[in-house]
């Protein structure tokens, strides 16, 4: 997920991918305060060295319990390693997650990225959003730093040439078809309107539904854009009304997409309206009302119901957080357990020796394989499309790509 592209987004803590959308919202509680003392990380021992690995996304702003989430599943990560013992090259070994906000936002990421650099942090979780995590991905770059996003689907975010980008993620290249190819084979739409936020992310992904649908013969009857701001969708949903198309795609966030989708509804428009990561969320559901039946979304990544390990993790997440899992904590958790794979097999917590070993990662973690290609994305992506019932996600159907 992203918002300027990704999305969406192992995991929950250490960089973000793409801009946050939806209009400020106060800042949430800090989940991990209100843990269980006894949960919490043990203390550095005096003679440990410690290692810090950073943690970007949106902590303010309207998805900001998308960026805690990656936050989470991050910061679990790490205090199992430290709780496990962790030693590398003779040396014991504690680690420290250091978390920032970027707001969702490009210009706030660049200066995320440089402060992360400058706390030398051996590698970086995140961003959450694409739109964030492709101008930070330089900054990472020019400093030799791993860099593995969670959540970022924009496929630009790992085509830029740099050694040091990697994902834990599907890119919209694999979830823009798999939501055009259930939108015509599926629901069998002869014509569709599609919107996005005008981000990375939201843009890209109905680039890439957008291309599916036409090569498919369907018909496109409108294509409109908003911000990722916006709060007010009746002058665009209006004149989709007029087009009658079978399906509605939007690329964006929940904290839009809800909206979109409820006013849409008190419209009087009966057409799906499918969308991707950043609108798969657990909140749309709030956010939708009665109208969240009308969706029909997808994730870059495996269901946590469909995980061999997501129940226990779940059950572990929710006893540190006092929360459910919203999409991209074990994605998160993931990564983190990736950079400190690539520590024990270059017996090095340099970070230009964790980068060296990152292209051979071959890592059984709780979202399956992981392994890069030369770009550094997975070798096996995997799209998971969901409806929802009651107002709770329910998987319709896992694409592997």
């Amino acid at each position: 997920m992203q918002i300027t592209f990704a999305k969406i987004l192992p995991i929950a803590a250490a960089v973000a991918l793409v801009t946050a959308c939806g209009k400020k919202e106060e800042k949430p509680a800090d989940a991990a305060a209100s843990a269980p003392a006894a949960a919490a990380a043990p203390a550095a021992g005096s003679g440990d060295t410690v290692v810090k690995i950073g943690h970007a996304a949106p902590l303010t702003g309207g998805i900001a319990h998308l960026g805690k989430d990656n936050e989470n599943g991050a910061r679990l990560a790490v205090e199992e390693v430290n709780k496990a013992g962790l030693e590398i090259n003779g040396k014991k070994i504690t680690l420290e997650l250091v978390g920032e906000d970027d707001a969702g936002d490009p210009k706030t990421g660049t200066a995320v990225a440089q402060k992360l650099v400058d706390e030398k942090v051996v590698a970086v979780v995140g961003h959450l959003n694409s739109g964030v995590s492709i101008p930070a991905s330089k900054i990472y770059s020019d400093a030799g730093i791993a860099q593995i996003s969670p959540s970022s689907t924009n496929p630009d975010y790992t085509k830029q040439g740099f050694k040091t980008t990697f994902r834990v993620v599907a890119t919209d290249a694999q979830q823009g078809p798999a939501l055009a190819n259930y939108a015509t084979k599926s629901l069998h739409a002869k014509s569709v309107a599609i919107v996005d936020d005008a981000t990375a992310y939201g843009k890209g992904l109905a680039d890439e539904f957008e291309k599916t649908v036409k090569a498919s013969g369907v018909n496109v009857v409108a294509r409109e854009a908003t911000n990722d701001k916006a709060t007010d969708f009746k002058a665009i949903l209006t004149k989709i009304k007029g087009k009658k198309p079978d399906v509605i795609m939007y690329g964006g966030m929940d904290a839009t997409g809800g909206p979109f989708a409820k006013q849409a509804k008190e419209l009087g428009i009966g057409s799906k309206i499918v969308g991707g990561d950043g609108v798969c969320t657990d909140k749309v559901a709030e956010l939708a009302g009665d109208a969240v039946s009308n969706i029909i979304c997808s994730e870059a990544g495996l269901a946590l119901s469909k995980m061999e390990q997501g129940a226990d993790f779940d059950k572990r997440y929710q006893a540190r957080f006092n929360a459910p899992v919203q999409i991209y904590a074990p994605f998160t958790y993931d990564a983190v357990m990736v950079i400190v794979d690539a520590m024990k097999r270059a017996n090095s917590t340099e970070p230009a020796a964790i980068l060296a070993e990152m292209p051979k990662t071959n890592y059984k973690g709780l979202i399956g394989n992981i392994a890069f290609d030369d770009k550094g994305d997975m070798k096996e992506g995997t799209i998971t499309l969901y409806e929802y019932k009651d107002k709770k996600k329910t998987v319709l159907d896992v694409v592997k790509m």
